[in-house]
């Protein structure tokens, strides 16, 4: 650690969405100032709460900032962390720091949903009232927003196409990870703060253990560089099954930034070089295709901000009966719907905070098809319980599973859950690990148990709704609502 002491001016990198020291654009940029770095995490209990963060994502993080607060460390940069109620707060209290600690830069990576863009717009404009910079980078996706547009200069509407133009802008114009390594120069403030060994405070928000995933570098790399090396090749064939360990797992770091986008194209590159040519055969492409469709989301939300404030896409669906139903919604809720892949899918988001992602097309469309219930209160239950939560990335889907968003699953078509099941889990192996009721039903009636003649002895409810009546019902409620909507213009 150099002891060149410097003046005392300073400049912050504010730490949010994006926990890391490696391929960190608003790091890098700090440091390449020559001047003392100070870092700053604002925790916002409050705010967190409004927006259905869940508590396993806050332990998460609390966990991670102190990995991060060591790496910093060896940066010559202190972590210090503030909390506040929300964002409005945050603005006065980011404010104040700078004014504090003479800081005469702030330098943040951007957040896209409404709330985030207002908050950095507020102080922006607080800041230059005291002639403090303020520099924002697009750093969450490989590609900006705004980059990948259709010939009128529109954002593409359907994935395919957004896809295609992705790979086409990614082989022209590649976006590879970039480091900064260098040490900064110390200051009497940040020398003072690096000598401080107190532990980071908790973040004022419930606690849900989230040791299941690790929080150390090495870890996080070695999942990511393991799942290239040996589950890539197969992921086209055996994602869609959840009793197999066929996904990357790699969602938790990418929502809170532990691993940024670039990365994990970079290490698939390095194993899959041919992973960029368009091959519904490959693992690697279908796995690349995956962080595609989370920077479709993410361009999305850029673009219309109505995606942040509860509004459907498809403007239509606004005219939805959804049927509220709270006795529906808590047999969803509890995993007791009747339906084995949905319960056991559901108890899995409650005990693990984490879901497969064909269990989660699954239980959404059977929310929000079959019980016909608002495709919103799925998004918050989700966004409540998952460590992976990202309000992009969770909106796109839901509305993708309700057919109420762009490039959505047309309304007539709904996942049966049973048959989805039996293709899915065909054994029920899946099942019996998180219903413990159907442990001894046989393979044959897994999947539809009170069929099972010995069934009626099972602590087990019967389905919830009748799935073929429940289809009808469901599109006949999209039917009427365009037919409302056409009325109208």
């Amino acid at each position: 650690m150099t002891n060149t002491k410097v003046n005392e001016d300073h400049v912050i990198i504010w730490f949010r969405d994006d926990l890391r020291t490696l391929d960190n654009t608003a790091l890098n940029h700090a440091i390449e100032t020559g001047l003392p770095v100070i870092a700053l995490f604002v925790a916002t209990p409050m705010q967190w709460h409004q927006h259905y963060v869940a508590a396993i994502q806050v332990d998460f993080i609390h966990r991670r900032l102190r990995i991060l607060k060591q790496q910093l460390v060896a940066l010559n940069i202190p972590l210090h962390v503030i909390q506040c109620n929300d964002f409005r707060e945050s603005v006065d209290a980011v404010a104040e720091y700078c004014h504090q600690h003479r800081v005469v830069h702030v330098f943040a990576n951007k957040q896209y949903p409404c709330n985030e863009q207002l908050r950095d717009e507020q102080l922006g404009l607080l800041l230059a009232k005291s002639g403090i910079k303020q520099s924002l980078f697009d750093d969450n996706y490989v590609l900006q927003p705004e980059t990948i547009l259709n010939r009128e200069g529109e954002l593409f509407k359907v994935f395919t196409p957004y896809r295609s133009a992705w790979l086409k802008r990614f082989i022209a114009e590649p976006s590879y990870p970039v480091t900064t390594t260098k040490t900064v120069a110390l200051s009497d403030t940040t020398s003072a703060m690096l000598a401080d060994s107190t532990d980071i405070q908790s973040l004022g928000y419930p606690v849900i253990e989230s040791v299941r995933w690790p929080v150390d570098e090495e870890a996080i790399l070695q999942r990511l560089d393991t799942f290239c090396a040996t589950k890539a090749l197969d992921y086209h064939q055996q994602r869609d099954f959840p009793a197999i360990d066929g996904t990357s797992c790699l969602s938790p770091f990418l929502a809170i930034g532990a691993l940024s986008a670039r990365q994990c194209v970079y290490h698939l590159l390095q194993h899959f070089p041919n992973a960029l040519e368009i091959n519904k055969d490959s693992g690697a492409f279908t796995w690349l295709s995956e962080i595609i469709w989370r920077e479709f989301y993410g361009h999305l939300m850029h673009r219309y901000p109505e995606l942040s404030k509860n509004y459907p896409f498809q403007a239509y669906t606004q005219h939805v009966r959804w049927q509220d139903n709270p006795t529906l919604l808590k047999a969803w809720q509890d995993g007791k719907t009747g339906f084995p892949i949905v319960d056991a899918a559901m108890r899995q988001l409650r005990a693990t905070g984490w879901m497969h992602n064909r269990l989660r097309m699954i239980t959404a469309s059977f929310l929000t098809k079959d019980l016909l219930c608002d495709w919103r209160a799925g998004e918050q239950w989700f966004m409540q319980h998952l460590i992976d939560g990202d309000f992009a990335s969770n909106n796109g889907g839901w509305q993708w599973a309700a057919s109420t968003g762009t490039d959505s699953q047309p309304y007539f078509r709904v996942f049966n859950p049973t048959l989805q099941g039996q293709r899915f889990d065909p054994k029920g192996d899946f099942i019996r690990t998180w219903v413990e009721e159907l442990a001894n039903v046989p393979d044959k009636y897994i999947h539809t148990p009170h069929q099972w003649e010995s069934g009626e002895c099972l602590d087990y409810p019967l389905p919830v709704v009748d799935h073929k009546q429940a289809r009808l019902l469901a599109i006949d409620a999209f039917k009427q609502a365009k037919a409302v909507m056409d009325n109208h213009q």
